[in-house]
């Protein structure tokens, strides 16, 4: 009798332990802006990202049993804090991934520290090129569009024979990439200038000049186009020059967060190419997304809410197809060419660079009085098979 009570009491045991095991945690750490200049992206990209996670778990926050647990970190825009963090993430907090961060920069800093710790860095949302160029290794992949996806939409819409343009970009990864790329994309248009300034200037008056210096004489179609991300955009010192009128001389940039737009009713028919606009999709995703949002924060989704939301469709789309398994190896094996559906349609990631290909949308600015924000309306759809993004890691 006794001996029949203790092989019960270790099958519980053993019982126990196996369903202990199952309901695990996956443990992820979120590190991006929760302060300094790109807060509002940050703040975003964690809306959606626990918003798209509940979504991918019908509620539950479980994948294969396991909990999903998110582990937030506000790298203050500052590289050396968010390699620090990342490090701490993976060593001490033992997590199985990491998704973020906000700046290009802050990205390029932390991505030997996915190859040191052998754990996966889902990248979003930062842009640069080189982020899954020159300097990536087999542990990134990327949700976020990069800067090579935004160059040749862009280039969709200002790429012809007599077309002068201007860049004008902030100093540092995500501004040097993005022209460097537009450069590449364009093949009939000519970059006659290339203006960089601080990503903290707040006094555009010298480099607008120098703009307008470069492109006033030339004959035809004359353009600046802005890439530029943060808190003071240049688009309102730009208004008040009243270009078009005085010289001639067109604005045209990609799409931003709806506070940005508001500047952009200044330059109504103002033409470009977007990541994401909340009115643009069509699907059941985005639809979901766009009625949550309203519901949580009275607002609709944000250019980065969309963002967080796709890197949590990638996690969760990754894990139910590896049963829970957060093992490094068998996530990138699985993760390699794995498509995933996300609010903005379709994405794939790329085998050769970890890169997500996606739909980008032209717009044409619209001026609703209704709306604080100018509304970019769809002009196409620009798929990932019309983009020939190119492969820069040299792997």
């Amino acid at each position: 009798m006794q001996r029949r009570s203790l092989l019960a009491l270790a099958a519980l045991g053993s019982l126990a332990s196996t369903r202990s095991f199952a309901a695990g945690e996956i443990k992820i750490a979120h590190i991006h802006s929760v302060t300094g200049p790109l807060e509002a992206y940050g703040k975003q990209t964690q809306a959606g990202l626990m918003m798209g996670l509940n979504y991918a778990t019908q509620g539950t926050m479980e994948v294969a049993g396991k909990k999903i647990v998110v582990m937030e970190h506000d790298d203050q825009g500052k590289p050396d804090r968010g390699r620090s963090l990342l490090a701490t993430a993976y060593a001490d907090d033992k997590v199985d991934l990491a998704v973020g961060p906000t700046s290009s920069a802050v990205a390029l800093a932390m991505l030997p520290v996915a190859a040191e710790y052998k754990k996966i860095l889902l990248v979003e949302p930062a842009v640069a090129d080189s982020i899954t160029g020159d300097k990536w290794n087999k542990y990134i992949f990327r949700t976020a569009r990069n800067s090579s996806q935004d160059a040749i939409s862009n280039a969709f819409v200002i790429d012809h024979d007599g077309v002068s343009i201007a860049t004008l970009a902030q100093d540092y990864a995500f501004g040097r990439d993005g022209v460097k790329a537009f450069k590449v994309a364009l093949k009939h248009a000519k970059i006659v200038h290339e203006e960089y300034l601080p990503p903290s200037t707040t006094d555009f008056t010298a480099g607008i000049q120098r703009l307008i210096d470069a492109l006033k004489d030339k004959p035809g179609r004359k353009a600046i186009e802005v890439i530029w991300a943060g808190s003071t955009p240049p688009f309102a010192a730009l208004a008040a020059q009243d270009l078009k009128q005085r010289y001639g001389i067109e604005v045209f940039t990609g799409g931003n967060i709806l506070a940005a737009m508001a500047a952009y009713k200044a330059f109504p028919g103002m033409e470009g190419a977007t990541y994401y606009y909340y009115g643009i999709p069509k699907n059941p995703i985005n639809e979901w997304m766009v009625a949550e949002n309203y519901k949580e924060f009275k607002a609709p989704p944000d250019f980065f809410t969309c963002g967080g939301f796709a890197a949590a469709m990638a996690v969760v789309t990754a894990l139910k197809k590896t049963h829970g398994d957060t093992n490094t190896n068998q996530l990138i094996k699985t993760m390699e060419g794995m498509s995933f559906d996300t609010p903005k349609g379709k994405m794939t990631f790329r085998k050769d660079d970890h890169q997500a290909m996606q739909d980008m949308f032209a717009f044409k600015i619209k001026v609703d009085p209704a709306l604080a924000w100018a509304v970019p309306e769809l002009v196409k759809v620009i798929t990932p098979a019309e983009m020939d993004v190119p492969i820069l890691n040299h792997r």
